[in-house]
């Protein structure tokens, strides 16, 4: 494994917790050596995960469509911006460019993106590791739905078992470096 891709939120959220675990993936990807790919914001969490494994002596490799670029949303201090024409490019050119995604807090776009890769992952378009950090139980009601979806026999459990869920950022990468099972 070389880089994660992370989806998050392009704003903070109301609670202090997922501040601090973007700041403490970014310094873990960092220190594992690990590249961060994410959607290029300088803004939100993004930013934040952005600046601590900057902070932190890693890579940063950014993945913005012309448009927000052209917002001035796009943060300047990454190691390498790849401008797209589209949402769904730059979802096609993160997925290529990572080895593991993780999801953090986030909005409707987070969701999206997260929902893909695990869309991608149980079609067998790729068999790279999908995680997400429940910070202060933020996916505890997503996780529900999944779990609800299985017992409704409309997601089947190796399906649902493919998104590795932790609270800390270690733990979760260390899920990662494991074989699968």
């Amino acid at each position: 494994m070389r880089r994660v891709a992370v989806f998050c939120g392009s704003r903070t959220g109301t609670d202090p917790a997922f501040v601090a675990c973007g700041t403490a993936l970014g310094r873990e990807l960092a220190g594992r050596g690990l590249g961060l790919v994410y959607g290029g914001g300088r803004v939100g969490l993004m930013g934040v995960v952005a600046d601590a494994v900057l902070e932190a002596g890693g890579t940063v490799t950014g993945v913005i469509p012309e448009f927000m670029s052209q917002r001035e949303l796009a943060h300047l201090g990454a190691t390498e911006m790849r401008v797209v024409g589209s949402m769904h490019e730059r979802k096609r050119v993160m997925s290529e460019l990572a080895d593991a995604f993780i999801a953090l807090p986030g909005g409707l776009g987070t969701l999206d993106e997260l929902v893909e890769i695990l869309t991608w992952a149980q079609l067998r378009f790729h068999a790279k590791p999908c995680g997400l950090l429940n910070v202060a139980g933020y996916f505890d009601l997503l996780l529900a739905f999944f779990d609800h979806a299985v017992a409704q026999g409309l997601i089947r459990p190796e399906h649902r078992a493919l998104l590795a869920v932790e609270e800390a950022p270690a733990r979760l990468l260390e899920r990662f470096a494991q074989p699968p099972r």
